[in-house]
């Protein structure tokens, strides 16, 4: 059974603007540590990505995998897994809140289940790891 662990981080910009950087798939080998490549594969009529392969190599984590992805505006986004190697989940979404002061808080959510053993407290501990550094490489690069 695949626990979710989720974190928050503020960011001195508008939803839109942060938005616009989480949908911008093909830039994440830029800011997100471990992604080292990714393909849009299609798109939603409103031209953002509709599923993309990811190549990673984080440490224990070595994977090239494919997401689907369903967009709520500029207020958040969810994925799902739809195929990998090592991963056998990697569901996640950023939910967006507009603080009325020039920033938004992001909540990051993120379950992931990997194919080969692990035991729960290294696989929480590496979700926090991953949820923390990819909410500090997207206020950096929006913030940048």
């Amino acid at each position: 059974m695949a626990d979710r662990t989720e974190s928050s981080i503020v960011i001195s910009a508008a939803p839109s603007r942060v938005m616009a950087v989480i949908a911008d798939l093909a830039q994440y080998p830029e800011w997100s540590d471990g992604v080292t490549s990714v393909a849009v594969l299609s798109e939603n009529e409103d031209g953002r990505p509709a599923s993309a392969r990811f190549v990673v190599d984080a440490g224990a984590i070595k994977d090239t995998y494919q997401l689907e992805y369903s967009w709520s505006g500029d207020s958040g986004v969810t994925w799902t897994l739809t195929s990998g190697q090592m991963l056998k989940a990697l569901d996640g979404a950023y939910t967006l809140t507009d603080n009325r002061d020039g920033t938004t808080t992001v909540v990051y959510q993120l379950t992931v289940d990997v194919s080969i053993p692990m035991i729960g407290l290294i696989k929480r501990k590496a979700e926090k790891v991953i949820v923390d550094t990819a909410l500090r490489g997207l206020k950096e690069r929006v913030e940048g």
